[in-house]
């Protein structure tokens, strides 16, 4: 297989032009010449996106400081977003019900509602946690529905 002369992806042999990047090929050369612009060192753009979920908005922000790919920082930008706003929902629904680091005030029904809430919440946060790495591992460049908006907007 044959290497883009641009972005460096794999083409066939017969491709006149780049299926990623859309630069003309030379077509039936029958040589495989390595890629112009040599891939990145290091992590793929799969395992860099992955990894911008894996401790949520704070590797997300690491990957969107120190990745300049646009795959990834798209990925980085949405676990900032999504779990971020988790987070400070978490801590909202806390602070609202009385559930604090000790245990001694709000006891009752109205702790036993927020924590229903927060184990709830938690428990979604755990499955799109996971979608989410499982998805940006899989090269898919997937939307939630109001983070992946704004994950946009902050690429652009």
């Amino acid at each position: 297989m044959a290497y883009c002369t641009k972005c460096g992806a794999n083409v066939p042999e017969s491709a006149r032009f780049c299926q990623v990047c859309g630069q003309p090929q030379a077509a039936g050369t029958g040589a495989n010449p390595a890629p112009a612009a040599q891939p990145q060192a290091g992590l793929s753009e799969n395992m860099a996106a992955l990894l911008s979920y894996v401790l949520g908005w704070l590797t997300g922000i690491i990957f969107y400081l120190i990745d300049r790919r646009p795959y990834v920082r798209y990925h980085a930008a949405q676990s900032i977003v999504t779990f971020g706003g988790l987070h400070i929902l978490r801590a909202v629904i806390a602070i609202l019900f009385g559930i604090g680091w000790w245990w001694g005030r709000g006891m009752g029904m109205r702790m036993g509602g927020g924590l229903f809430l927060l184990w709830g919440l938690s428990l979604l946060t755990l499955v799109l946690w996971i979608y989410c790495m499982i998805k940006a591992y899989q090269g898919e460049r997937f939307k939630l529905p109001i983070a992946g908006d704004i994950a946009e907007g902050l690429v652009r």
